[in-house]
C-alpha cells in the first residue's frame, strides 16, 4: 500500500538591518571675527580692544582705547566691532571694524578713521565674497600722506595698509570662501616709543568664511530578505526521503523608491534662479543711466547662453550717448573684457553696486579708483564685447550690499529702479542733439575713442577785449558744430561766365 505523501513547508525569513536611508543633510556654514586694536610688544603681554566672533550671535563691542594708560603709545576715540552670521538655505558673514581718532607713538602716525569691512556667503553658483568699504581716512605718518601700500618709517619700522588674504580651498565637493583683512600693520625693526623691536601694532581687523553643505553622506547597503524554505518528503516503498532546501535573497525596496525613481531625471540639474526681491537703495540721489531718448524693456532673468541668466536690462540707444552715474560713489574695475567689452562698476556709499557693460568710450572721469557724483558722464554708448552686431545699448546691472554674498548672481530685477530714477535732460555743458553725425556719402562711423560733447572756440576774438571774448564764447548751435566736426562737401558753384 503506498503510503501518504507528506509534504512539510517551513519558510525562514532573515531581515539584515532596518531599511535603510540617507542621514540627516549637513547644513551649509558661516563664521565671522572683528576687532579694532591690537599691540603685540615682543616678548611681553600684549592690549587690545574687545574680538566679537559669531557664531553665537555677539553684541557689537563699542569702547575707546589707550594703551599704556596715558596713551603714549596707541590711543582712539572709538573702536567699534560687530559680527553678524546666518545659516539657513544659504549660509552668510559680515564683519566691520571701524576706528576713529587714531593716533600712534604721539600723533607720528595718525588716522581719522580705519575702517575694515568684509563679507561672505554662499549661493546657487557656490560661494564668495568681498572687502568692499575697507578704508582709510587721512592717514599720516611722520607728516606725510599715505594712502595704501608699504611705506618705511625712518630706521625703526615699515607701515603696511590694506593687508588682505583670499582663501578658496574646501574639502571635497564643498565651496568656500575665506577672507580676512589688516587694514593698518605696523612692525618695529627697532626699538621705538616705549616698544622693543620685534613689537606689532595692528588695526582693523576682520575675517569672514562661508562654506556650502558638504554632499549628503551615501546611503548604507540596501537591507536584504533571506528566504529559506525546507521541502521535507516522507519515504515511499519505492523511494527514500529526501529534504531539499532553497535559500533566496532578494534586497528591500521601499515602495516608490526603486533603483529606477532614485536617478536623477535628466534636465533636473540645479541652475541658479534669479532674485525677486528689490531692496531699497538709500544712498542719497539716484539718475537714470543714460542721458537722452532711450528705449527698455524688462529682460532680467532671460535666458542665456553665455551665463546663467540675463543678470539686467538693456537700454537701447545711439552710437556716443552719454551714460551717467546712477549715484555718488567710486568706479573701479574699469577697463575691457571677453563679454563686458569697455565696462565699469561703480560702488555707492551704502555699498550697491551698478554694472555698465559695452560701451563705446569712457568719459576722462571714468578711472578705477575716481569718485563721481550723481549725473556725471562716465561712458559713451556703444556696443563692444560681445554686442557687436546688435543696436547700440547699455547693458545696465543693479547688485544690492545685501546679495554680494551670491556673487554675480547676487543682482536684482533693475527695471523698477529704472522706471523709478530721475532722467536727467540736463547736463552741465552743452550737449549735441546727435551723438553720431552720419559721414558724407553714407559710410559708418567708426567706433569713437573719445566723444566731443562741446567747446568754445576764441579764435575769432579780438585780444582781450570783453566783448569780443563773450561774442566768440556764445555757443555754437548743433547744426554749426556738426558742420565743423565733420564738414560737408562745398556744393558746386554755377558758372557765370558761361550761358
Amino acid at each position: 500500500m503506498r503510503r501518504r505523501l507528506a509534504l512539510l513547508f517551513v519558510v525562514t525569513l532573515l531581515a539584515i538591518g532596518p531599511a535603510g536611508a540617507e542621514g540627516p543633510a549637513q547644513p551649509p556654514g558661516a563664521t565671522a571675527t572683528a576687532w579694532g586694536i591690537r599691540v603685540t610688544p615682543a616678548g611681553g603681554a600684549g592690549a587690545g580692544t574687545s574680538t566679537v566672533v559669531s557664531p553665537p550671535s555677539a553684541a557689537p563691542a563699542v569702547e575707546s582705547f589707550a594703551y599704556p594708560a596715558d596713551g603714549s603709545i596707541v590711543s582712539a576715540s572709538s573702536s567699534t566691532a560687530s559680527v553678524e552670521t546666518a545659516v539657513e538655505r544659504n549660509a552668510s558673514a559680515r564683519a566691520e571694524s571701524v576706528v576713529t581718532g587714531l593716533s600712534i607713538f604721539k600723533g607720528e602716525i595718525a588716522a581719522d578713521a580705519v575702517t575694515a569691512r568684509g563679507s561672505a556667503g554662499t549661493g546657487p553658483s557656490g560661494a564668495g565674497g568681498n572687502l568692499l568699504g575697507t578704508a582709510v581716512t587721512n592717514l599720516v605718518a611722520e607728516g606725510q600722506p599715505v594712502s595704501s601700500g608699504r611705506v618705511a618709517l625712518g630706521d625703526w619700522g615699515t607701515l603696511t595698509v590694506g593687508s588682505q588674504s583670499i582663501d578658496r580651498s574646501a574639502p571635497t565637493g564643498t565651496r568656500a570662501y575665506h577672507t580676512f583683512a589688516t587694514e593698518l600693520d605696523i612692525h618695529l625693526t627697532a626699538d621705538h616709543g616705549g616698544l622693543p623691536a620685534g613689537s606689532e601694532i595692528q588695526v582693523g581687523y576682520v575675517d569672514v568664511a562661508a562654506h556650502t553643505a558638504p554632499p549628503p553622506l551615501p546611503p548604507p547597503p540596501p537591507t536584504t530578505t533571506t528566504t529559506t524554505t525546507t521541502v521535507t518528503t516522507t519515504p515511499t516503498e519505492t523511494a527514500p526521503g529526501a529534504v531539499t532546501t532553497t535559500t533566496e535573497t532578494t534586497p528591500d525596496v521601499p515602495r516608490g523608491d526603486s533603483p529606477r525613481d532614485r536617478r536623477q531625471k535628466p534636465g533636473t540639474e540645479t541652475r541658479p534662479a534669479p532674485l525677486n526681491v528689490h531692496p531699497k537703495l538709500t544712498a542719497g540721489h539716484y539718475v537714470f543711466p543714460v542721458y537722452g531718448a532711450v528705449s527698455y524693456g524688462d529682460t532680467f532673468g532671460a535666458a542665456r547662453a553665455d551665463v546663467s541668466f540675463h543678470h539686467g536690462d538693456d537700454i537701447f540707444g545711439q552710437l556716443g550717448q552719454p551714460l551717467l552715474a546712477v549715484a555718488d560713489g567710486t568706479l573701479f574695475s574699469v577697463g575691457w573684457n571677453r563679454i563686458g567689452g569697455n565696462r565699469l562698476w561703480l560702488l555707492d556709499s551704502q555699498g550697491n553696486q551698478y554694472y555698465y557693460a559695452h560701451l563705446s568710450a569712457f568719459s576722462t572721469a571714468a578711472v578705477n579708483g575716481a569718485h563721481v557724483k550723481a549725473g556725471e558722464v562716465v561712458g559713451f554708448m556703444g556696443r563692444t564685447g560681445d554686442a557687436e552686431g546688435t543696436p547700440y545699448h547699455l547693458h545696465f546691472e543693479v547688485h544690492p550690499v545685501a546679495f554680494l554674498y551670491l556673487g554675480y548672481d547676487g543682482a536684482v530685477d533693475p527695471t523698477p529702479y529704472l522706471d523709478a530714477w530721475s532722467h536727467e535732460q540736463d547736463l552741465p555743458f552743452p550737449v549735441l542733439t546727435g551723438w553720431a553725425p552720419n559721414v558724407p556719402g553714407g559710410a559708418t562711423a567708426p567706433e569713437p575713442g573719445a566723444i566731443l560733447l562741446g567747446m568754445s572756440d576764441i579764435s575769432t576774438a579780438e585780444g582781450l577785449d570783453p566783448a569780443s571774448l563773450r561774442r566768440a564764447l556764445t555757443p555754437l548751435r548743433p547744426s554749426v558744430l556738426m558742420q565743423t566736426l565733420v564738414p560737408t562737401q562745398p556744393a558746386p558753384t554755377k558758372d557765370l561766365g558761361k550761358g
